[in-house]
């Protein structure tokens, strides 16, 4: 008979600082969303290739500052704590690659490219914020668990939403989120 191996984790109280992540994160919604927005209507005010470089380059200056982050709050951590830091991140991965999946073969099934526009930001928000309510339970971490009940939610409402107004709702309630668990953290 194996005897199971004790979770290690930090003490109960001792929840990651999200802050930067958070923040970056708000400000690659907010300007990233925000410029897809500004490059939708009859009279756009960007380019879309402007409001792409925004986006993503915002988007991995986030990912780099939140994988510092993650890096060193996993720190020491070993055995399942270690473990579950993986799998979280391994989450991100295997996420994105289902949904890239999914929307190509709508998108294909359909005929009909409009189901990309609508469903990546939209669909990422739903991914990101499933991760982020994993990781809050995982972590005992309510304002993460909050968040991403919050991205996940308000990321696929913003679907009944149509052209620039679904970036609007994108850049304004979920960078706004992001704002708002930085603060609260």
């Amino acid at each position: 008979m194996t005897q199971s191996t004790p979770l290690t984790s930090p003490a109960p109280n001792a929840v990651p600082d999200n802050r930067a992540s958070y923040l970056s994160f708000g400000l690659a919604w907010l300007l990233g969303y925000g410029a897809f927005a500004l490059s939708h209507g009859e009279d756009p005010r960007l380019p879309i290739p402007v409001a792409g470089v925004l986006l993503f380059g915002g988007l991995l200056i986030a990912l780099i500052i939140t994988g510092v982050t993650a890096l060193r709050a996993q720190r020491g951590a070993r055995d399942r704590a270690g473990t579950a830091g993986v799998m979280l991140a391994a989450a991100w991965l295997v996420g994105f690659g289902a949904l890239s999946l999914l929307i190509t073969a709508l998108s294909s099934a359909l005929n009909e490219p409009l189901v990309q526009t609508l469903l990546w930001p939209t669909a990422s928000g739903l991914v990101v914020g499933m991760i982020h309510l994993a990781s809050g339970a995982a972590h005992r971490d309510v304002t993460q668990y909050t968040l991403g009940a919050w991205l996940a939610v308000m990321s696929s409402a913003a679907l009944f939403f149509d052209g620039a107004n679904l970036y609007w709702a994108l850049a304004v309630i979920g960078g706004g989120g992001y704002f708002a668990a930085a603060v609260r953290r």
